[in-house]
């Protein structure tokens, strides 16, 4: 008999990528929120936690710095979601947390780059993702739109993983959400608020403007003040979704 889900166990990476909305969708469908702060020293799990959803959440490094004496927890994120896709153990990554799934799943995981000949891209800030597959006819997407707004924070993208159903894209970066099994990425955003975003913004300047010229920070947040509310219950709308998905055949023994 598989053990119910009573928790949602989030791995953060960095101060200011925490789990956001997920923990309050979370608490509201009555799972209790547990992080581990890897960044100052937690343990990764030896083994796909048993009761718990496994939320692997973003930051600056990425599947290039596997070996960096900085980040000595990515080896083991990739050990542990190689286990949780063999097991079809619930779990949801979510922009590096994506990247590092599908590296453990065996995808390419490189440096966003697009044109011909290729340059070097990031996406940074306010912009559409595309359902592949019609939301009113699967259970992660339901009540959503063929098309929706979201917040893109990445320069790194994962080609799809073998066996994954291919969820979203964007013309930029062509593999914005995957399944495996009972295994979910996403590479772009829907668990930040207002006050995640102006964090980020305050933090990740230089990247910001790297990728996307002087002007990128003032356009951000004028995008947020006007886009951040009107999103927010669709946005809610697919955390639940994942989150009740993730919670329904329970875990492993």
């Amino acid at each position: 008999m598989p053990t119910p889900i009573t928790r949602l166990l989030v791995l953060q990476h960095v101060p200011q990528e925490g789990p956001g909305r997920f923990a309050a969708i979370a608490e509201r469908l009555g799972l209790k929120v547990e992080v581990l702060r890897l960044d100052r020293g937690d343990p990764v799990p030896a083994a796909p936690p048993s009761g718990a959803i496994l939320l692997v959440m973003g930051g600056p490094m990425g599947v290039a710095d596997l070996g960096d004496p900085r980040w000595p927890f990515l080896a083991d994120e990739v050990r542990l979601l190689a286990a949780c896709l063999r097991d079809e153990h619930p779990t949801i990554g979510v922009c590096l947390g994506a990247q590092l799934l599908a590296h453990a799943a065996g995808a390419r995981v490189a440096p966003l780059q697009r044109g011909d000949p290729a340059r070097r891209d990031y996406e940074v800030g306010w912009g559409a993702v595309h359902w592949l597959v019609d939301p009113a006819q699967h259970p992660l997407l339901t009540g959503l739109e063929r098309c929706e707004l979201v917040l893109h924070w990445h320069g790194d993208a994962c080609a799809l993983p073998a066996g994954a159903e291919h969820l979203a894209a964007t013309l930029a970066c062509p593999v914005q959400a995957f399944a495996l099994r009972r295994c979910v990425g996403l590479q772009f955003h829907v668990e930040v608020d207002e006050a995640m975003i102006q964090a980020w913004l305050a933090d990740d300047a230089a990247f910001v403007r790297r990728a996307e010229g002087p002007e990128a920070l003032a356009r951000i947040q004028a995008d947020t003040a006007r886009f951040a509310p009107q999103v927010r219950p669709r946005w809610d709308r697919l955390l639940a979704n994942l989150l009740r998905q993730a919670m329904a055949a329970g875990t492993p023994r």
